[in-house]
């Protein structure tokens, strides 16, 4: 796995790509330029680890049983190396992630399934039900990687501590998917910020605007 890192010092968050990315867009499409100050000021170090999509969710070539597997191996591999990496070096229990598009669906998941792992979660523009991956495939390993399908019946205490961002904007094709989680968590009395920006699309303008004002919250 690649990755690149930011920062020297600060809070630690992890930036899953959107769909299909890589470890290096975030910093071609400038989001983290867009907080630089905050990097340079050692308040964040940003880790942008590369994904798996290609083999996983968006594998066409394989069945949709086994696409939520490589997934699952990839989350042993954030879970178990890098996490468990930072903590050590940092002699910190949590670690913040996030993510746009369908990196807010990669951190909300992750986050969500391991909130004693997570101190905040940053998810912008985000969809959050990945039935549509599935080819009518269901089963419980989609289920536990379906957040507005488990999350109803969670019962994680630590669940109640995760500092929560779910940004959007008014035109935003994720607009319903953040209402949607935000109703969920609202009736488990779950705290979080629900973030909208007028006059604002799907687009990486949106979360550079975004970005440097939910990761100051750290």
């Amino acid at each position: 796995m690649e990755m690149l890192v930011y920062g020297h010092y600060g809070t630690p968050l992890i930036i899953f790509p959107t769909t299909l990315g890589r470890y290096y867009e975030s910093r071609d499409f400038k989001l983290i330029e867009s907080a630089r100050h905050l990097v340079d000021e050692g308040k964040v170090k940003i880790y942008c680890p590369d994904t798996i999509n290609d083999l996983s969710w968006y594998n066409k070539s394989i069945h949709a049983a086994d696409r939520v597997r490589n997934h699952i191996i990839f989350e042993k591999f954030i879970k178990e190396e890098l996490i468990d990496a930072i903590r050590h070096e940092y002699g910190i229990q949590k670690v913040a992630v996030g993510g746009a598009s369908f990196g807010g669906y990669s951190a909300a998941n992750f986050a969500f399934k391991n909130p004693h792992l997570v101190s905040h979660l940053i998810s912008m523009s985000g969809s959050f039900d990945i039935r549509s991956f599935m080819d009518g495939h269901y089963d419980d390993n989609v289920y536990f990687n379906n957040p507005v399908d488990y999350l109803h019946n969670s019962d994680h205490p630590e669940l109640w501590n995760l500092n929560i961002i779910l940004g959007y904007g008014e035109w935003d094709i994720c607009k319903d998917a953040n209402l949607t989680l935000s109703g969920i968590l609202n009736s488990k009395n779950i705290p979080h910020w629900l973030d909208e920006r007028r006059w604002a699309e799907h687009d990486w303008p949106l979360w550079r605007m975004m970005f440097p004002d939910y990761i100051s919250k750290l």
